[in-house]
């Protein structure tokens, strides 16, 4: 476990206190089109690299949207980004019927790209290549299953808050002639419609892609959902937030986690 230290400035006999913090910054997910599903949120997170040392003070944290719902072959557009100090994951890609697919943290379907911008580790996979397939996950890529609506890509765990929880997987895509079967719900991802039906929406929170609507379904398709923002920091540390719609907990182990649904500022003291 890590504790608070002592930050000694030049000429002076103190300075800030330091803490070593994990965190977990998922974007928002994208909606998804007619066919396809969208994309997730970028997920980024310290389990994949190391603690990130922050002094005592306050952090304004965003809060990524989703995107859509859009109505019938409408694309949706990449859905909203995350951010905790020097840590940007983007929105997922967006998808819809025959236009130029979204790339973002994981990508819209027709080939959208993830990881877009780069960073390393990866923040996301692309999306399927297929109108029908699904959007692109934060562990895997999204899936065809032609003519068969295809799997989002799979999202990944993070245990940040003190307990396993999945988040990011991509939205499915609906289904077509002559295989109407939709593509299944991944990890806070929409489930595609089948032949006739609407996408469902992605989890808010998880950061998941919306759902495809089928092929002669009803609009709208699935909304992407919001991303989350979860800071975990030693136990001797004092987390407030705000808004109120924001909390704070402490975990199993005894640190003090801040999760963030919304926009707001993390004081740390």
């Amino acid at each position: 476990m890590s504790f608070g230290y002592q930050v000694l400035g030049f000429g002076s006999g103190g300075g800030g206190v330091v803490y070593e913090v994990t965190y977990l910054v998922v974007a928002g997910g994208a909606g998804g089109g007619a066919g396809g599903g969208g994309g997730a949120g970028g997920f980024r997170t310290s389990e994949d690299s190391s603690p990130m040392e922050i002094e005592a003070g306050d952090y304004t944290i965003t809060v990524g949207s989703g995107s859509g719902p859009v109505p019938g072959n409408d694309s949706s557009p990449r859905a909203g980004n995350s951010v905790f100090n020097t840590i940007t994951s983007t929105g997922g890609g967006g998808s819809g019927y025959g236009n130029p697919e979204e790339d973002g943290g994981s990508g819209g379907v027709q080939n959208g790209l993830g990881n877009t911008p780069p960073v390393t580790p990866s923040q996301g996979n692309n999306g399927g290549p297929q109108i029908q397939s699904g959007g692109g996950g934060a562990s895997q890529a999204g899936q065809d299953n032609s003519p068969a609506g295809g799997a989002g890509g799979n999202g990944r765990d993070s245990s940040v808050s003190g307990s396993s929880v999945e988040y990011a997987g991509g939205g499915g895509g609906g289904g077509y002639i002559p295989n109407t079967a939709p593509g299944p719900a991944r990890d806070g991802g929409g489930a595609g419609g089948s032949r006739t039906g609407s996408g469902s929406n992605g989890t808010d929170g998880k950061g998941g892609g919306g759902g495809g609507m089928g092929q002669d379904g009803s609009p709208p398709n699935g909304k992407g959902g919001t991303g989350v923002v979860i800071v975990s920091a030693p136990a001797d540390a004092t987390l407030s937030v705000s808004p109120g719609t924001n909390t704070t907990a402490t975990a199993p182990g005894g640190q003090k986690v801040a999760t963030f649904t919304v926009s707001g500022t993390l004081t740390v003291s």
